[in-house]
């Protein structure tokens, strides 16, 4: 759903959680507000809102090694939102120190060989794009520096990097829990208090602090390249 219109170029908003009323989808929208005012027209994809399915099927790859098939009509209209689109921004939570499903179904079909990669020129060379990851851990939690290594790894270098992406960034975004929790060396979930009141608010706006700082900074970098 495009949104705002600006002549930075568009910015498609990726959104991967089931609850429209989750910190994840706040995220996005105050994610998409600070580019909106950096001059960007606004595509906001919320993948379960739109009904996306993330399952690969015969009709989205018919034929694995021929890169010029036509793909699905469902995947080629998700495919020229891509297109269209100078950056991208993705907003998910970690999910087992990776994506939800549907985000991963969303690039398992859509960033299919012969459009996102296997090409002598990358269809989406130049672009840039910022994961925005939402995390569970506390930001005192060991855990934290090997989730950051492990969503590197996979987003950025085996996913954006490898397509011809210019830039990919992940900010990981901790302390997300209501109720903080970590798990202790033996396994043990240890679950602490709930915060609520105005703890709970100026929790909710130091999340909403740094959102805007990975955005900023993802802006700066931009120009910086530019």
């Amino acid at each position: 759903m495009p949104q705002h219109t600006g002549d930075a170029g568009t910015a498609l908003v990726v959104v991967a959680h089931h609850r429209s009323d989750s910190l994840t989808a706040h995220t996005a929208r105050r994610a998409a507000a600070r580019l909106g005012a950096a001059g960007y027209r606004i595509d906001l994809l919320d993948l379960h809102a739109e009904g996306f399915d993330p399952r690969m099927n015969v009709e989205d790859q018919p034929d694995w090694g021929n890169r010029e098939k036509r793909y699905s009509e469902e995947t080629h209209a998700h495919m020229r939102r891509i297109l269209d689109a100078d950056v991208i921004v993705a907003v998910f939570p970690v999910y087992w120190q990776s994506v939800p499903a549907v985000l991963k179904g969303w690039i398992d079909r859509v960033w299919n060989y012969g459009f996102a990669y296997g090409r002598s020129k990358p269809r989406l060379a130049g672009k840039r794009i910022l994961w925005l990851g939402l995390a569970g851990a506390t930001a005192d939690d060991p855990i934290a520096q090997g989730m950051q290594s492990v969503l590197e790894a996979t987003l950025s270098e085996g996913i954006a990097l490898y397509c011809g992406f210019s830039r990919s960034t992940v900010g990981l975004l901790l302390d997300a829990e209501e109720r903080p929790q970590r798990v202790d060396d033996e396994g043990n979930l240890l679950v602490g208090d709930a915060v609520t009141g105005a703890e709970r608010e100026a929790q909710y706006a130091d999340f909403d602090r740094r959102t805007l700082e990975f955005v900023e900074k993802f802006l700066a970098d931009e120009s910086l390249v530019a």
